[in-house]
């Protein structure tokens, strides 16, 4: 492989592909046309550009292969490091913006992260979801609507997040009550719901596998700001799974799965003590978007 010029790695990208890749592409074709064809067709060539921009000595190479090794012997039923890759490079984010866009004025859909669950039992409107009390109370009042702005009756509204330590409650389920801050609603005749919670903190990702130790080589954090999950549901509208984040966390600038948006961000803001603890309060709009089925161009319903 010939670069525009030698000298230290990191010349420019050679103009033309490897005659390696060319050879896999070719055979590629005489196999026939697929998608997964294509695929193997495009990364080839990008990772023989790669190759061909950082000229990597063996012993790097060598590096790389161990550390995706090592991916993977951390990678099982309870821990899914190449997830957590995905999620770091901020390919998981790409992947969720490509296959659920959302038209303007929609709120944006985000991943749902690893500690969802479905089984949980459905709550009154008003509810304190905060089994254990820990923390300082938030009072969550907020609205189903539609891009017209109209309300969204009966729609489902599924909530999840971190203790005031930072903690799901299926991380540490002998630690928290069971459904710890965890509720399942169905939103008034209007759309609107309403909950009490406690107020969450934000959290780091796993630092303990190669995924954290490479992001520390890089000098980048594993942070995550605070925030709550939504999942909202309704008939001839488009699930919305997303994270309505605190907007003073310090962390809002870094997150490390790339999930804050700033039609996400919201502000916590403090209400009078009682009884001597802080309190705070969190209002919001959810909107929601037609099912393609639904939609008569980028808004509206038929």
């Amino acid at each position: 492989m010939h670069g525009q010029h030698d000298g230290a790695r990191g010349d420019p990208i050679p103009e033309a592909i490897s005659a390696q890749a060319e050879e896999f592409s070719r055979r590629l074709t005489a196999a026939g046309p697929s998608r997964l064809a294509a695929a193997a067709r495009a990364s080839v060539d990008g990772l023989h550009a790669l190759v061909a921009q950082l000229r990597p000595s063996v012993e790097e190479f060598r590096l790389a292969i161990d550390f995706l090794t090592e991916v993977g012997h951390y990678a099982d039923a309870r821990r899914q490091e190449w997830v957590l890759f995905a999620d770091v490079l901020g390919v998981s984010s790409l992947i969720e913006d490509l296959n659920s866009p959302r038209p303007a004025g929609a709120t944006p859909n985000t991943l749902a992260g690893p500690f969802y669950r479905s089984d949980v039992p459905d709550t009154p409107l008003g509810a304190d979801i905060s089994r254990d009390h820990k923390g300082e109370p938030l009072d969550v009042e907020g609205r189903i609507v539609g891009l017209d702005g109209a309300g969204i009756g009966g729609a489902t509204v599924e909530v999840w997040q971190a203790n005031s330590e930072g903690l799901y409650e299926n991380q540490e389920p002998d630690r928290q009550p069971e459904f710890n801050l965890r509720g399942r609603f169905r939103a008034d005749p209007q759309g609107r719901f309403g909950f009490v919670t406690v107020k969450p903190k934000g959290y780091t990702l796993p630092s303990d596998g190669p995924v954290g130790r490479l992001m520390s080589a890089l000098g980048l954090g594993l942070e995550r700001p605070a925030h709550i999950h939504f999942r909202v549901s309704a008939d001839g509208f488009e699930t919305l799974t997303t994270h309505i984040f605190d907007r003073s966390d310090a962390a809002i600038g870094r997150d490390a799965i790339f999930g804050v948006k700033p039609e996400l961000m919201a502000e916590f803001r403090a209400l009078p003590p009682l009884g001597g603890k802080r309190k705070y309060a969190l209002d919001l709009d959810l909107v929601l978007c037609p099912s393609p089925a639904e939609r008569t161009g980028t808004s509206g319903r038929r």
